[in-house]
């Protein structure tokens, strides 16, 4: 068995459980699990500027698809997709994953 990635994401530590390229659609899917010590669960808004900044894509091609919080232990497993292209995150992601993500291009990003 592989042994998780331990990625930082400022303030924050993220373990990347799976990590695929879905080549047919163009993106790269990724699980982790986000530790935040003695913090509420961050917004998606949060995470998709310090995952963007992390895997060093625009904004505009990552998507957070959900998170889930486990009850009281402040680690959250979040999915993302980080696409190609904008357009191609246009095509596949529907209008609610977007504005739950504040949009295409979230404020002060």
């Amino acid at each position: 068995m592989l042994s998780a990635k331990l990625i930082d994401l400022g303030g924050m530590k993220g373990e990347v459980l799976e990590e695929r390229q879905n080549k047919v659609i163009g993106r790269r899917e990724v699980t982790l699990k986000v530790y935040h010590p003695l913090a509420s669960t961050p917004s998606r808004v949060e995470l998709r500027r310090r995952l963007a900044q992390r895997y060093g894509v625009d904004i505009a091609r990552l998507y957070v698809r959900s998170v889930l919080t486990e009850y009281g232990a402040n680690v959250s497993t979040v999915v993302v997709h980080i696409y190609e292209s904008p357009e191609r995150a246009k095509l596949f992601e529907p209008e609610h994953v977007i504005k739950k993500n504040g949009g295409e291009r979230p404020e002060g990003a």
